[in-house]
């Protein structure tokens, strides 16, 4: 059974830092690339930031850049988001996702997402 779980979401003052973790089960792990993506209410899902399967490959959106982080342990199975210097603009749920493209065979997978609100 594939899984993927979110923790490490919270409440945090602007200007503070969160680190997010998803461990992965179920799949070849290392053989996907893993990304971070979130929604706010009201709003589209956006990608926040992705990294390749052999961790040698990382992006960021704009917005995200200088300030997150996302490494990954393939021993272990497990996709971190590090997110510093926090604002408002960052509340929302944030997702982990796996994802392989082989040819035409698509596999994508969801965590449940966890709660990230910046508020002082």
């Amino acid at each position: 059974q594939v899984q993927l779980v979110e923790s490490g979401g919270g409440l945090v003052q602007p200007g503070g830092s969160l680190r997010l973790s998803c461990v992965a089960s179920g799949f070849a792990f290392s053989m996907y690339a893993m990304n971070w993506y979130r929604q706010a209410p009201g709003k589209e899902r956006e990608l926040v930031a992705s990294i390749s399967n052999t961790g040698g490959t990382t992006n960021y959106g704009d917005s995200m850049k200088g300030r997150f982080n996302i490494p990954r342990d393939n021993a272990k199975k497990m996709v971190y988001l590090q997110m510093n210097s926090l604002q408002p603009k960052d509340t929302a749920v944030y997702y982990c996702n796996a994802k392989r493209v082989l040819f035409s065979l698509v596999n994508d997978y969801w965590g449940q997402g966890t709660q990230v609100t910046v508020s002082s």
